[in-house]
């Protein structure tokens, strides 16, 4: 079977429309039904509990909490996360009833998990400058400047995937090279995002002043190791056109990964913004202890539900 008829769509050859698209069917023999039937509910549990958490995170950061420099970058990860999670939801269901469907999801996909990255990248840039160059940071960052880089992500994202499809239109060689652009580009801001949070663990951890990382310190070097972990292998298959292997399994578990990693996020927000709840639970003993001497201590009424804000609020 000819490479333009593999269940990538973007190798699709668009003379042929999408009529012509047996081959996504045949690669589904592979799996039995009862393996379809269990990739289709464990992918339809992540992303249920993904858009839960992300809508959490999205509610707290958009009406519930006063923003500053790094939400911005967090809210905007949470519309990605939650986009792609709304996404994928029930796929298979649709990709049988429409297989223009697959299509669009396809180019989403690559768009919402290259922005992730991007955004994960800003974050962990800026974090490192605030770390090294505290001084200059504070007195030369203008105070819009996290919505202007993130409007310059989404938009040099959507510009990316625009023109690899284009490209694809006009011929497989310019597909081709364009997709190898795309890797370059990820390899990029990978390659940022990891050298700028070794930076900010190193000088935080063995400089001259030792410092405890900050809540969110902690959150963003998790987000980046899972999204080495899980997202990464779905960008590697996407770009190095594993899919021309004819291997459907290898896509579904990068696309499963991907969506998992859409879906953590929320939860080592609530996990790292957790151990201030800990942390009250023995501020509340040192108060009762001032209060039997006849002290007074004004405490903050504590709100478990509210952990997660705990962490983006740091």
């Amino acid at each position: 079977m000819d490479e333009t008829n593999t269940t990538d769509l973007f190798a699709n050859d668009t003379n042929s429309g999408y009529e012509n698209n047996e081959g996504y069917f045949d690669y589904e023999c592979e799996f039995s039904f009862d393996g379809i039937t269990v990739f289709s509910v464990v992918c339809m549990g992540i992303c249920v509990f993904g858009m839960v958490g992300n809508g959490i995170v999205l509610w707290f950061l958009g009406f519930q909490m006063k923003r500053n420099p790094f939400t911005v970058y967090i809210l905007n990860l949470a519309v990605a996360d939650f986009s792609l999670l709304l996404l994928c939801y029930d796929l298979d269901t649709f990709i049988h009833l429409h297989m223009n469907y697959l299509y669009a999801v396809d180019l989403l996909s690559h768009f919402f998990v290259l922005s992730s990255l991007g955004l994960l990248s800003a974050i962990s840039m800026e974090r490192c400058v605030s770390v090294i160059f505290p001084i200059g940071y504070r007195c030369h960052r203008r105070k819009n400047f996290s919505g202007i880089v993130s409007g310059v992500l989404w938009a040099s994202v959507g510009a990316f995937i625009l023109s690899y499809y284009l490209c694809f239109l006009f011929g497989e060689r310019y597909y081709l090279q364009f997709a190898g652009v795309l890797i370059v580009y990820s390899m990029i801001l990978s390659l940022m995002m990891l050298i700028s949070n070794v930076s900010m663990v190193i000088r935080l951890r063995c400089g001259s002043q030792r410092r405890h990382l900050g809540k969110l310190y902690v959150a963003v070097v998790l987000n980046v190791i899972f999204f080495f972990a899980f997202g990464m292998p779905f960008i590697v298959n996407a770009f190095l056109q594993l899919s021309f292997s004819n291997d459907v399994v290898l896509q579904k578990v990068t696309l499963a990964l991907a969506l998992l990693n859409s879906s953590v996020n929320p939860v080592i927000y609530f996990l790292v913004g957790s151990c201030r709840q800990r942390r009250f639970r023995g501020s509340i003993k040192v108060a009762l202890r001032r209060a039997r001497q006849g002290k007074m201590m004004v405490l903050w009424p504590p709100r478990s539900a509210l952990a997660c804000s705990s962490c983006l609020r740091s």
